[in-house]
């Protein structure tokens, strides 16, 4: 049944899941702990080389020209989800501990995706060059942007600090392979290009490590004794709700502004998106002072929903042309 395969996670979520299963029950400790560390710092700074070596800032500046589509996709990325995770604070210390707030809060700073924003807009018969140049754009900007909205929203909320060890950290490990990686594209775009499926595998490699890092942690601060099973519950509502938010927005705001279908299902696409690939390691980096295990369960979840219901969007749009134009 197409619904139930819709409903089946996908491989790189279930070898996260597994990671964090794994941490809470086997966590790394003291020696094997510190190994650890270091290992996630050297995996973090390659993933943000191979990030810069892949997106190449001219093509992006070829497809500048249409500028609306960017700009609007932009603006859901960066301004409304941060507008919004702002705007559900009340739910810090009430129906959220703080630390899973702080969570839903990191997931609305970060970069949308790339590969399932195109993929998603491809299968819906969206503008896939545009789909292209503003999920490249995010990526690119996420790499400032996200940090800098990680200072100005959440530092000394529930005991998040940001100070200037961490925007060191953020410059060496995320800025610095970042821009190493844009300046060897003249040697490195031919190698990353024909190696797109090993590479796939490394960048997956370093989340997961990521993931059984901060999980680790997290155990060695108790995090599962500072949230409840009904807490957890609330967090997958609100994830649901918000995800439904921003479909419905992307899709009035671009109908309303009188793009074409083409670009109302790129701007639906990459608008709602949130990286897990890129926001697990940034967050490893922000947040290197405390544990991230709860702050990250949120973007796992949102993960998960928004490819399911991107899913059945992509299918319901190529099946009928029609649907996005009413």
């Amino acid at each position: 049944m197409t619904w139930l395969r819709r409903l089946k996670p996908d491989g790189f979520l279930l070898a996260i899941i597994t990671s964090a299963v794994l941490a809470s029950f086997l966590p790394a400790k003291g020696l094997g702990m510190t190994v650890l560390h270091g290992a996630s710092t050297v995996a973090i700074f390659l993933l943000f080389f191979l990030y810069g070596a892949r997106i190449a800032p001219r093509e992006a500046l070829r497809g500048l020209a249409h500028w609306r589509l960017h700009l609007t996709i932009l603006a859901f990325t960066f301004v409304l989800f941060p507008l919004i995770g702002v705007a559900l604070r009340p739910l810090s210390g009430t129906w959220l501990s703080p630390d899973l707030y702080a969570g839903l809060l990191y997931l609305t700073l970060v970069p949308s995706t790339v590969q399932s924003s195109i993929a998603f807009t491809s299968i819906a018969r969206g503008n896939i060059p545009g789909a292209i140049v503003s999920a490249s754009a995010s990526n690119l900007l996420g790499v400032f942007v996200t940090p800098a909205l990680v200072v100005l929203l959440m530092s000394g909320h529930g005991g998040m600090v940001v100070g200037l060890d961490s925007i060191v950290d953020i410059v060496v490990q995320l800025l610095l392979p970042f821009v190493l990686g844009q300046l060897s594209q003249r040697w490195t775009s031919r190698f990353v290009t024909e190696h797109k499926s090993p590479l796939k595998l490394v960048d997956r490699g370093v989340v997961v490590l990521v993931v059984y890092t901060a999980f680790s942690q997290g155990m060695a601060e108790h995090m599962w004794s500072r949230v409840t099973v009904a807490q957890l519950l609330v967090l997958i509502a609100v994830c649901l709700m918000l995800l439904g938010l921003m479909l419905a927005a992307t899709w009035f705001v671009a109908r309303r502004l009188g793009f074409s279908r083409e670009d109302v299902i790129a701007i639906q696409f990459c608008g709602t998106k949130k990286s897990l690939a890129t926001g697990l390691p940034m967050a490893q980096v922000l947040f290197a002072t405390g544990g991230i295990g709860l702050l990250v369960l949120p973007l796992m979840v949102f993960h998960q929903a928004q490819l399911m219901a991107c899913s059945a969007l992509a299918q319901r749009y190529a099946r009928d042309p029609e649907v996005v134009a009413q």
